[in-house]
Formats: C-alpha cells, structure tokens, sequence
C-alpha cells in the first residue's frame, strides 16, 4: 500500500516533475557521455600514436566530473525543495490524517527513490544513444575513416554515473526527511498562504543604483579589454569583483527602476494586464536579485566558455591542417653515391609498399646549393626544388601548378611566409643555373613537407637547371591513403618498417645519415590533441552552466506561478479573458529567462573580443562558427526550457 501510494503520487504530480525530471535525465545523460570517452573506439586508435594527449584527455574528464557533479547536486537539492514547498500542504494532509512523521518522511523518501531510478535509467539510456555520435565526432575530428560501427558502451561510466548521483540523491533524501520532520502542521497546511515581504525602494535610490552599476560594468569592460583576458593578477580579481557587484545592482535597481520607466509611458502601463505583470514582477525581484545576478554570470560562463572553446578549435584545426598536408611523409638523408630508390625498396622490404599503401604518392629530394648571382654578385645559398616536383606537390595538396617561364625561376614559400617577408623576394636578383640566367618568377605557398616546414622555402628551377645544380642531399616520401584505408593498421606497418629503413645504428637526420618520419594522425594526435580538449570540455562546462541555468529559472517560475494561482482565479472571476492571463504568463516568463540572458551576451560580447585578440595571436579567429554554435545551444536547451516553463506555468495557473 506504502509503495502503490508513492507509485500513485508520482504519476499524477508527473507534470509538475517534467522539468525537474528533465534536467535529472539530461544531467545523467551528459555526465555518462563524457565519462564513457575512454571507452571509444577512436581514443584507442589514438592511444597507439606516439602521443599520449588522451590520456590527459580522460584524466581532465574525470577531475572536471567531480566538479559538475557538485553543481548538479546543488541543482537537484535547489530542485527539491522547490517540489517540497508545492507539496506541503498535501504532506501536513497526511499528518492530518493520521500518518506519522516518520511515515511521511519514509514516503517522502520512496518517492525521491523512484524519481532517481527512474531519471538515472533514462539519462544512461539517452546517453548511451548520444555517445555513438561523439564517438564519430571523434573520428571526424581526427579524419579517421571508421570502416565499421562500435557500439560505445562504458560499464565504467555507468559505474561512475550511477555512484555520483546515488550519492547526491541519498543527500536529496536525508535533507527531505530533515526538512519535513521540522515542519509544524500548522505551517505544512497554511503554506500557500504565507506571502514574503516586499520592501520597496524609492525611485531615487533605484535610479543611483543603476548609475553606479552601469559605471562599475563599464569600469570592467575597460579594464578587461585594455589589460587583456590574459593578465592574471591583482587587477583581475579586482575587474571581476567590479563586474560582479555592478551586475548585482543593475538587477537590484530593476524593481524601482522598471516600474518608474514602464509608468511614465501610460498608453504601455495601463493596456491590457500590462500593470498587474509589472508589479508581479516587481515584487518579484526584491527577493530574487540575487538569483538573477547568479544566473547571469553562469550564462555568462556558459556561452563564454562555449564559444571560446569552439573560436579556438577552429583556429587550431586551421593550424594543423596546414602542417598536415599529406597522409605519410618520410624523410631520408643517406650515404653519398645512394639514390632515391634505395627508400621505396626499403619501404617495402620492411612490410609497408608504399605503391600498395598509398593511393598516391611522390619520391623528390632537395637540398642546399650555392648559385651564382649575374652581373658579378656573390653567390647566395638556398634549398632547391625541381619544378615538376614542386607541381606534385601542389597536386597532392589539390593546389595548381605554379606557372613558370622557361628563363624563370620561382619560390615555394612556407605557409607561414608571405612573399614580401622573404629575402630573395625583396632583392629579386638574376640567377645563374644550367649555365643561363633567370629572372625571379611567381611564389606560391604550401607545406612541402612535414609541420616542422611551415616556415621553410625553396627556389624552384626548370628540371634541367635543377638537375645541374647538383643536389639531392635529403631524399623525402609523400603521399596519401587512398579512401576507406584502414589508416591504424597501415600507420603500425609503417612503423615497422621504419625501423628497418636504415641498416645502421645512427638515425639522427642531422648528423649526415639517418631518417625522420611521421604522419598525419600523429600530427593530428599532438596538436589536435589540444583541440579535442578545448572544445569537449569547453562543451561539457558550457552544457552543465547553460543547464543549471535554465533549470533554476524554470523552478523559480513554476514555483511563482503556484503562489499566483488565486490571483489569477480572482482575475478570471473579474471577467479577464483567458488570452490575456495567458499572454501575463508568458510575458512574465519572458522577462525572468531573457532579462539575466541579454545582460550576459552583453558580458560575453566584451569578453570574446578580448578573448578573441588573444586567440588571434597563433592564428585566424572564426568568430562566425563561435557565434552560431553557441546560439544553437542557447536555442536548444534554453528555449526548451522556456518552451516548457511557459506551459507549465499556464497549466499550474488553471490548476490543472
């Protein structure tokens, strides 16, 4: 009877658990996402590179997790006890009717049970859903062609997540059973009576208030974009301190402030229910200001983090792919009197065919050469390149070939020099190769080989110059899988047989023998390794901050809607339609979710600029890709809960 009782109360109090449900789901759900990454089949694929960043990865996941679940905890406990003062009234009935407080607190206990099993169970199935995505997200990330499905599943995560929020439901549990034992029935049965007390502040003082807010915010704003986002000191402390507190009381100023500004405009003030929904919510945030400065700065971090995580992945995926061009790149510096042969032959007698492996590939050397200046100059040192070997290596990177006269020569530049920066650009001096002169000719820019020569630059002669520079002192292999390769087996039979490449002891390319090689998921393993946790846990913040947000200020609003309910009964009973009480629902609900929402984008746009100048110095800011992902999480998650807040608030009000 006990539990049919509990099973009973929680099916027909459902709709007004469906955001408290909701964002118990939705916080199980992300917390099993991100902890079940190790458990991918990627991360193990990445785990064979050379490079251990997911490991950082997964140990920053699980110090970050013990966080979040802190912030959730305080979440689901501000939660309850929304749901327990909706519920008073039907709990002093119980006592009423006879039930001990020790039963009511049992029942009570029960019913948090069942809520908690039943959210744990669907945050983990939905989560096991979403971490099939992440895991081709991942792939994505790091172009891995994943040539078949793994199903993701953690036993570890779902170990982890259940023990996280056993643990805060048990404290949902004792803080229930505590609450309600010190609870009087008189109090329990008149709870939807008591009313707070409304101090009320004069114009003038709400006026001064917003004055110094509004000073103290731009205070903030110019010393975080002249000082930097970067400079962590003294001042900073004393910039956030200036920008919280002037928050704080731009929201405290609101309840005289708005009031004042809406009566003076009285077409506004008297039309429709515009005068009841002022002064609801004027008596609404004397006691919620501090709230609201609260929500702000969490939104603030939310979409802060948010879009700085995703501006500086951008930036870093820019970066990376321009120091990996190719799939594969060897480099070789043999004896003299060897040639290039020697390296394919190798290649293969090692296990790794490199006409087999790769859909297409290019064997070229280069190296430094002394060439005569016309007209009596002295000679000037540069590293040559042959110019159909420069056309293949633009093929291979999808570029056009550099256009090159017969008595041209011309420079293949690094991607990270500009023509004008080059010395040889500047002097644009007469050549001498093959016995003629060459006038200098068009540059292009591109990787010639791995990401260490971004920044490095050929001369590139017509083929029959190059020949009789004489050179070749470092042979270099380039190429690219070809689609759906199976890029983890091919990466381990490449690194056999690089150990078999040279047959002696010395493998130093500096000293005049030995070999160097990588590729690109190596490349991509280290320095995208910093982009991978930038932005999963820029997302994994920005989730759980833009969450607790939008569910705090859903209970808020559920839980003014309750103690609005007779009001708005005495309203119908006045004859007031129920398009307009219903529009006085949304537009309070309005104002509560997008008045701390445009405060924190005006926060954020201060802050992604000095962010942004930051970031700009190791690369090109996408401030449009920022922009709209983070709008798409704003759109998502928190128009979902004002979506549901607005309905049940108007249903709470017709008391259904």
């Amino acid at each position: 009877m006990f539990s049919k009782l509990a099973l009973k109360n929680v099916a027909r109090s459902l709709r007004d658990y469906s955001v408290y449900f909701l964002t118990l789901t939705l916080g199980v759900c992300i917390f099993y996402v991100f902890n079940s990454m190790d458990a991918q089949y990627v991360m193990d694929v990445l785990r064979s590179s050379r490079a251990n960043i997911i490991d950082v990865l997964i140990t920053l996941i699980d110090v970050l997790s013990a966080f979040v679940s802190v912030v959730l905890g305080f979440l689901i406990l501000y939660a309850n006890s929304f749901m327990i003062r909706r519920r008073k009234r039907e709990l002093g009935t119980y006592l009423l009717l006879g039930m001990d407080g020790r039963r009511v607190s049992g029942l009570l206990f029960l019913e948090t049970f069942l809520i908690g099993l039943f959210s744990l169970a669907a945050g983990l199935t939905l989560g096991v859903v979403l971490s099939q995505f992440i895991s081709i997200l991942t792939a994505s990330l790091f172009q891995i062609t994943l040539t078949d499905f793994y199903f993701v599943f953690s036993l570890r995560a779902v170990g982890k997540t259940a023990l996280y929020f056993g643990v805060i439901f048990l404290v949902v549990m004792l803080f229930n059973s505590f609450t309600v034992s010190r609870q009087k029935l008189i109090d329990l049965l008149h709870a939807h009576r008591e009313n707070q007390d409304l101090k009320l502040k004069s114009v003038r003082s709400s006026l001064v208030m917003f004055a110094v807010g509004v000073v103290l915010l731009t205070a903030a704003y110019a010393m975080l974009l002249t000082r930097g986002i970067l400079t962590i000191d003294a001042l900073f402390f004393v910039m956030l301190g200036l920008g919280t507190l002037g928050t704080l009381l731009f929201f405290r100023s609101l309840s005289g402030f708005l009031l004042e500004l809406c009566q003076s405009a009285k077409g506004l003030y008297y039309r429709g229910l515009n005068m009841f929904i002022l002064r609801q919510f004027n008596s609404r945030i004397n006691t919620t200001y501090v709230s609201m400065t609260v929500i702000c700065l969490m939104l603030l971090l939310a979409i802060g983090i948010t879009a700085c995580s995703v501006g500086l992945n951008n930036t870093i995926s820019d970066i990376t792919n321009g120091a990996a061009p190719f799939d594969v790149t060897v480099q070789f510096l043999p004896d003299s009197g060897e040639s290039a042969p020697h390296l394919e032959e190798w290649l293969k007698q090692g296990g790794f065919d490199p006409a087999e492996e790769l859909e297409d590939y290019l064997v070229y050397h280069s190296g430094w050469t002394e060439l005569d200046q016309a007209e009596g100059a002295g000679p000037v040192t540069v590293r040559i390149l042959s110019h159909s070997d420069c056309d293949r290596l633009l093929e291979l990177q999808g570029m056009e070939p550099l256009e090159l006269g017969e008595n041209q020569y011309g420079l293949f530049l690094g991607t990270l020099q500009e023509p004008r920066e080059n010395p040889l650009w500047q002097m644009r001096p007469v050549l001498e190769a093959g016995g003629k002169p060459l006038l200098m000719g068009p540059a292009v820019q591109a990787v010639s080989c791995t990401g260490a020569d971004v920044d490095e630059w050929y001369v590139v002669l017509p083929d029959g110059a190059a020949d009789a520079a004489c050179f070749g002192s470092r042979w270099i292999l380039v190429g690219n899988y070809s689609p759906g390769a199976d890029v983890p087996a091919a990466e381990e039979r490449l690194g056999e047989a690089m150990h078999h490449l040279v047959p002696r002891e010395e493998q130093s390319i500096f000293d005049g023998y030995g070999y160097a090689w990588t590729t690109k998921l190596e490349i991509y393993s280290q320095t995208m390794g910093s982009k991978i946790i930038v932005l999963f846990l820029g997302i994994y913040l920005g989730i759980v901050f833009l969450l607790c947000s939008a569910a705090v200020l859903a209970l808020q609003q559920l839980s003014q809607a309750a103690d609005n309910q007779e009001r708005y009964a005495l309203l119908t009973r006045l004859g007031v339609e129920r398009k307009m009480r219903d529009r006085s629902v949304y537009v309070q609900v309005f104002l509560a979710f997008f008045l701390p929402l445009a405060l924190a984008v005006v926060h954020s746009v201060v802050g992604m600029t000095s962010a942004n100048e930051a970031i700009a110095a190791v690369g090109r800011v996408d401030s449009v890709a920022s922009s709209a992902v983070t709008a798409a999480f704003i759109l998502v998650v928190y128009g979902a809960y004002f979506l549901a807040t607005c309905w049940g608030s108007r249903r709470i009000i017709k008391g259904q």
